[in-house]
């Protein structure tokens, strides 16, 4: 039973392949949106479509990085001349990398804020005349450092606090055209964020088991509950909702150092 009124909307996922954009696309399909699937693996991606196809979903895949300029531009025309049009933007692609201000290189900071950042503003110009158009909204997944500082990941804070900025600003100059922006701020959630950035299997592990003491819930956070939010988000039941930064985090933003 379709509850989230978003049936019939066309939905760009980013970072669609796995974590929190493939719980994305699953709760999407359930609720009968019609979706473009975005990431750089597109086995991945096309072991999602054919899953969601087998329930009668309707998704597509662009493979491609979404610091390719000239291949967002190509993915958003394809979106709009196969669907009519687009509803919704959901920027869940994103990195992290360890480093403090004495030692990340100017490249490292270049990356994570041409994927976190540049890129994620970039697909929003893409897609707001369409957005205008069918009133439709952003919602960018950020992190709770976004909002509070941590130590050893000093170009992943950056970038998400200016990503946090941006969903405020365009949020507030938006408004008045009907399109909503949001953000997600979540906590240490098991994904393969951290596996991507370095971790080792045994360091995520140790990492997890750490992260249950540091969570004033007493767990991490899984994919499904970032997408759940996402989803209420991009919904009509969040329809005077814009310009906000959604911790769901399990506490982790209300607590001080440990």
């Amino acid at each position: 039973m379709k509850e989230m009124g978003i049936d019939n909307k066309v939905v760009i996922i980013t970072g669609a392949s796995s974590g929190i954009g493939r719980e994305t696309a699953l709760g999407c399909a359930k609720e009968g949106a019609s979706m473009m699937l975005v990431a750089r693996d597109k086995n991945r991606l096309q072991q999602l479509a054919q899953q969601i196809r087998k329930t009668a979903g309707v998704a597509d895949i662009f493979p491609a990085d979404v610091t390719d300029d000239a291949a967002m531009k190509k993915m958003v025309s394809r979106t709009i001349k196969q669907f009519g049009g687009i509803d919704i933007l959901v920027n869940a692609a994103g990195i992290i990398a360890n480093g403090t201000i004495e030692n990340t290189s100017l490249k490292d900071w270049d990356y994570m804020m041409n994927l976190n950042l540049r890129a994620v503003f970039h697909l929003m110009q893409l897609t707001l005349p369409s957005l205008i158009r069918r009133r439709g909204n952003i919602v960018n997944v950020s992190s709770v450092t976004g909002l509070r500082a941590f130590p050893g990941v000093l170009a992943y804070c950056v970038s998400k606090a200016g990503l946090d900025q941006l969903t405020r600003c365009a949020a507030l100059e938006l408004a008045p055209k009907g399109v909503r922006i949001n953000a997600v701020n979540p906590g240490v959630t098991r994904t393969e964020l951290h596996r991507r950035g370095g971790m080792d299997e045994n360091a995520y592990q140790a990492f997890l088991e750490h992260s249950q003491t540091t969570h004033p819930i007493g767990r991490v956070g899984e994919a499904k509950e970032i997408a759940d939010l996402i989803i209420f988000l991009i919904s009509p039941h969040a329809g005077w909702i814009t310009g906000v930064t959604y911790s769901v985090d399990g506490g982790r933003a209300q607590t001080c150092a440990r």
